[in-house]
């Protein structure tokens, strides 16, 4: 079956042929970092990273680019404000993004750019646009360079909308646009911003417009054109309609798909740092959230569906994946973890249908029933069956319990796990000796003491079993 995706300049799901047969090449607008990441910026990157996992499980070589804005207006206010440096605030905001992707188990991407670091590829495109007629260094000579929106007749086209239809700002705008809807592509150095947030150019000292900034970097690891351009519904205007106008105006063909996840709201307005209603790792964790859980929230909806935020939402998510997780350790525990491979056919069909998670979940469910009922009847052969594709399938999702990610990780208070199983143990031995003796009251009194502390105790045909938290 052929991967079929919803492409948003042609608003139609298509058939997904990539450039050059096998090999796959995606970039992702990544997150501005003037502030720690929240969970409605941490979807995308989850949501993308299915993708390319799908990808990478039907063979296909994958590049994928997911660039950081380390330089933008918001972070050079706060750097004013707090009196430290820009790229101070960046760096500490990356490193936060960072451990929250790892935490996610959003694999690496192959490769990183930062806006800082790509000043001369910027420069040469302003200066292809320049050149062509489609930018202008402004009159005054301060520095600013200009896109002539005007000079790119399709503008607009991706995102539906019409440029007669903008209005001018109120506020008189910037006297130095030739039209009031033309963009900055390089910003002359400011009185009121850093002094050391400026890079020499051809036209002055400034520093980039948002926008040339992922139009250069494509371009740098991805070529002239490539497969996938992805990001959040809400960049696709103005920022990816101006990266598109920016990019064919300087005669490349660029993206041939261009991929948008749908945002998760808190209320009635998406989680924004700017509204202040945002929710972070750490809000999460407080909740007693684990980030594997986190992850399957953000999984079971389709990429392209609304996520409303409620915490009991997030807890049912919790829930739901604690029941995928008891079955895979049950499994394993009577007939080893297996060698996931293959994903069964509805599955796959779910994932080529422009990668309905929604859909492939339902699978995961229905063969862990399965699963379930082969384990009532001690039936191994079906056990294990079930188990090797429910993992294929989580790993595809990355999901998967046994992965490294989520077990291979020291963890805070891992050293007393040894301890803490002793005594699970001892309290174990003590009800069975109650059950032994039909001392019914004190082999619930056990249990129940466990419980309270945490720990889920589960009778199995191979003798009880702990877990901690419930399921």
């Amino acid at each position: 079956m052929t991967l079929r995706l919803y492409d948003t300049a042609t608003r139609s799901v298509r058939d997904f042929v990539p450039k050059t047969p096998g090999q796959v090449g995606i970039y992702l607008c990544g997150l501005t970092v003037q502030s720690v990441p929240h969970i409605g910026h941490l979807r995308s990157g989850v949501n993308y990273d299915v993708l390319r996992r799908w990808l990478l499980h039907t063979n296909h070589e994958v590049t994928f680019v997911r660039n950081v804005t380390d330089v933008d207006d918001k972070i050079l206010d706060k750097a004013c404000v707090q009196g430290r440096p820009f790229w101070a605030i960046a760096y500490a905001n990356k490193l936060v993004l960072d451990a929250d992707y790892r935490g996610l188990n959003v694999l690496p991407p192959t490769y990183e750019p930062l806006a800082t670091g790509h000043m001369l590829e910027m420069h040469e495109l302003i200066g292809e646009l320049i050149e062509r007629g489609h930018a202008y260094p402004a009159a005054g000579g301060n520095g600013d360079v200009y896109f002539a929106v005007p000079s790119y007749s399709e503008y607009g086209a991706l995102s539906g909308q019409n440029p007669d239809d903008m209005r001018p700002p109120t506020d008189g705008g910037e006297p130095d646009k030739h039209d009031y809807r033309d963009f900055a592509l390089w910003k002359g150095v400011k009185a009121d911003e850093p002094a050391d947030a400026s890079w020499p150019s051809p036209w002055g000292r400034g520093r980039p417009g948002w926008h040339i900034e992922c139009s250069a970097m494509a371009r740098r690891y991805l070529g002239d054109e490539f497969d996938i351009h992805g990001g959040g519904l809400d960049l696709t205007f103005p920022h990816h309609e101006n990266e598109i106008a920016q990019s064919r105006s300087a005669g490349l063909p660029f993206a041939r798909y261009w991929v948008h996840n749908a945002l998760l709201n808190l209320g009635e307005a998406k989680m924004s740092k700017s509204l202040g209603n945002v929710i972070d790792i750490a809000a999460v964790q407080a909740m007693g959230i684990r980030l594997v859980e986190l992850r399957y929230y953000f999984g079971t909806p389709h990429y392209r569906s609304r996520i409303d935020y409620s915490d009991d939402a997030l807890r049912e998510a919790a829930v739901a994946y604690r029941r995928i997780e008891g079955f895979v350790h049950r499994a394993a525990e009577v007939v080893g973890p297996g060698r996931p491979k293959d994903v069964p056919p509805a599955f796959a069909a779910a994932m080529n249908d422009d990668l309905n998670t929604s859909a492939a979940l339902a699978v995961v469910h229905d063969t862990i029933r399965e699963g379930n009922t082969a384990l009532a009847n001690g039936d191994e052969a079906g056990i294990r069956g079930a188990l090797t594709a429910v993992r294929a399938m989580l790993g595809v999702l990355g999901l998967d319990p046994l992965d490294e990610a989520w077990t291979g990780g020291a963890t805070v208070g891992s050293d007393l796990k040894p301890v803490v199983d002793a005594l699970v143990k001892l309290a174990l031995e003590q009800r069975a000796q109650a059950r032994a003796r039909k001392d019914w009251s004190a082999a619930d009194s056990v249990r129940d003491q466990l419980k309270n502390a945490g720990i889920q105790v589960e009778d199995t045909p191979a003798g009880p079993r702990w877990t901690v938290g419930e399921h």
